[in-house]
């Protein structure tokens, strides 16, 4: 596949609606549309984009929906009813809808699909700007979901994985930051998740969340942008027992390249990355932790969340744009990973999980 990458997490449609972010154009014009604005840390500070995705060879992109639902008070930035929630994350799939339509994106949901995009990707005798970037539809985050017979409706419309928490109180499951688990509704969610055979994703559940969903959820399970508690100790990590759970259900673990979550104690808007010392390398450092417990390279990869409500500013220093993901391939070399692991983490360990549930 030379060096073809998949990226199990991108908040592409956010960028767009929210920020935006006209993703057509390369990164660094759309910095300098930027220049100036404050109203966000990261103006001027993105690394995602079209071109630099192709570049990159990022052929295939778990890309969200994303929308919370805030209670008055909260101190998050949200939306102040489910159903406006859900109109947010309607606008974000209107926006792939309108890429698709410009033949920039292809949705991927099943099997049939998925192996057609990689065919198309596979063939050197078309120019990039002529492969469409193919995306899975995730949801982070189910609080745009009214009820439950909205999961269905969003299945309709192509989406195939969910995280049913994010950061905060939730709907149907707290997140990053608490510590209860599932409502009563989240665990009538799971169900319904299982009867449509969805993923789950586990990224930013409670470690009481994490316990009930492994469980109750009989589906595959994936999680999508998460790194080790044992080298950076927050909740928001995975510890060892749960990283030995995902690899006994057969998943696996994209790895997040959000400086706070490579380094202990990174201050948002304080630290940089080039003087904490933050580069790629810190990755691999997560990626060497969980095969030791493997035993093998077949459960990591890559789910960066790369412009994730962050941007260079919060970013590995070696990694200018997205299409900097290639530099993997030489660190994890000298690292001692095989040509066989560095495809693994490259594309094989997501394939391998996307065919099997897909079956």
């Amino acid at each position: 596949m030379n060096n073809f990458l998949i990226d199990a997490h991108l908040d592409l449609a956010m960028n767009a609606i929210e920020w935006n972010r006209d993703l057509r154009k390369p990164v660094f014009e759309i910095r300098q549309r930027e220049s100036g604005m404050g109203d966000k840390p990261d103006r001027g500070n993105g690394t995602v984009a079209f071109p630099e995705l192709r570049k990159g060879n990022v052929g295939l992109v778990v890309a969200t929906q994303i929308a919370r639902f805030v209670a008055p008070g909260s101190s998050l930035p949200g939306w102040n009813s489910p159903e406006i929630a859900w109109g947010i994350t309607q606008a974000q799939l209107a926006w792939y809808r309108a890429m698709e339509d410009l033949g920039e994106m292809v949705q991927i949901t099943g099997a049939a699909g998925l192996e057609k995009h990689l065919t198309r990707w596979a063939d050197e005798s078309l120019p990039a700007e002529q492969k469409p970037l193919g995306y899975i539809l995730s949801l982070e985050g189910a609080d745009s979901l009214v009820n439950l017979s909205y999961l269905e409706k969003a299945y309709e419309k192509g989406l195939r994985a969910c995280g049913p928490a994010h950061y905060g109180p939730g709907r149907y499951a707290p997140g990053t930051g608490m510590t209860e688990g599932f409502t009563e509704t989240g665990k009538d969610l799971l169900r319904e998740m299982d009867n449509l055979q969805m993923i789950l994703d586990v990224t930013h559940l409670t470690d009481k969340g994490f316990n009930e969903a492994t469980k109750l959820y009989k589906g595959p399970v994936w999680a999508s942008h998460h790194n080790c508690r044992a080298l950076v100790n927050h909740q928001r990590q995975l510890t060892d027992e749960q990283i030995r759970i995902l690899i006994e259900r057969g998943a696996v673990i994209g790895g997040v390249l959000d400086c706070w979550m490579l380094m202990n104690d990174w201050e948002r808007g304080i630290n940089k990355p080039a003087e904490s010392g933050i580069s790629l390398e810190k990755l691999i450092d997560h990626y060497d932790h969980i095969c030791q417990i493997a035993g093998n390279s077949k459960h990591i990869a890559i789910g960066s969340d790369l412009d994730g409500a962050f941007g260079k500013e919060q970013s590995p220093y070696d990694l200018e744009t997205i299409a900097d993901l290639r530099k993997l391939g030489d660190l994890l070399q000298k690292r001692g990973y095989s040509p066989d692991d560095i495809e693994n983490i490259f594309y094989g360990n997501w394939l391998r999980f996307l065919r099997e549930a897909w079956k």
